[in-house]
């Protein structure tokens, strides 16, 4: 997918809501625990109700690969689900992968040519040869990991190397890489007050902004310092909205959740 075709289906929906799928078995609705694949179970019904809301979804791969082989066969089933349902809908592997480029070459065929998925998040600590084996993929997207939300981001990526943070280092760096044109970057809403200058740095690519909801970031900030003319944001929430209940009714207490969101957003682009 292009980032026009993203743009025109934000347009289009009045929504840039990003919708992750952290399937923890302890914390569906146990009636889903008969299933078959439970975990496939619980997010076709998630996407069946939400899908109107969102123009991406975003499953964490550790979500998968933690229930071992049925743990993949249900993520490859939800992104066969989705891609064959509604090709409109980006989808992002959330895997922070990143290696030597022979074994990145690799993981950019399994998650683009085998599952099909339109993006990927990259760990940019390894470098250009590490990042650019995804970024050879046409019409695919390498979403960096820029300036993170978690605590932690603050021991390495706003440290200060030669008078410039890091986080800063690896954008303007990222932008000479070959086809750096197909990357976006992640960052998180809980560090919302630094989107301007990070604006500056890249003005026009799409951001990956996990972290509103139950981790505390605020979308109006976001929206604030983050918005360019293409609207440029992917607004992630995971927790907020795929756990708003346990009960039979789960997917649609989740699509009111979503529906919250999404008006919020056609508020702002209004």
């Amino acid at each position: 997918m292009t980032t026009q075709q993203l743009t025109n289906q934000i347009n289009k929906k009045k929504s840039f809501l990003c919708i992750g799928l952290d399937v923890d078995l302890n914390k569906i609705p146990k009636h889903l625990l008969q299933e078959d694949d439970p975990i496939f179970a619980f997010n076709k019904a998630i996407i069946d109700a939400t899908h109107h809301l969102c123009v991406a979804y975003k499953p964490n791969t550790a979500f998968y690969e933690a229930y071992g082989i049925k743990g993949w066969q249900a993520l490859e089933k939800t992104i066969n689900y989705l891609n064959e349902n509604h090709p409109d809908i980006y989808t992002i592997a959330d895997a922070k992968r990143g290696d030597i480029g022979n074994t990145s070459s690799m993981y950019a065929k399994a998650f683009f040519d085998d599952l099909g998925f339109d993006s990927v998040t990259v760990a940019p600590y390894m470098g250009k040869d590490s990042v650019e084996p995804f970024l050879a993929f046409k019409d695919k997207h390498t979403i960096l990991l820029a300036l993170t939300s978690n605590q932690g981001a603050f021991d390495f990526q706003t440290k200060m190397v030669d008078g410039v943070e890091l986080y800063k280092e690896v954008l303007e760096t990222s932008k000479s890489w070959e086809n750096s044109k197909n990357l976006m970057y992640v960052v998180g809403a809980t560090k919302a007050e630094f989107l301007g200058e990070i604006r500056n740095i890249i003005p026009d690519s799409f951001l990956l902004v996990p972290g509103v909801g139950a981790q505390g970031g605020d979308l109006k900030a976001v929206c604030k310092y983050g918005l360019n003319d293409a609207v440029g944001l992917l607004i992630n929430s995971s927790r907020g909205i795929i756990y708003a209940s346990n009960d039979e009714n789960f997917a649609q207490s989740a699509a009111k959740e979503a529906k919250k969101m999404q008006s919020q957003m056609a508020e702002v682009l209004r």
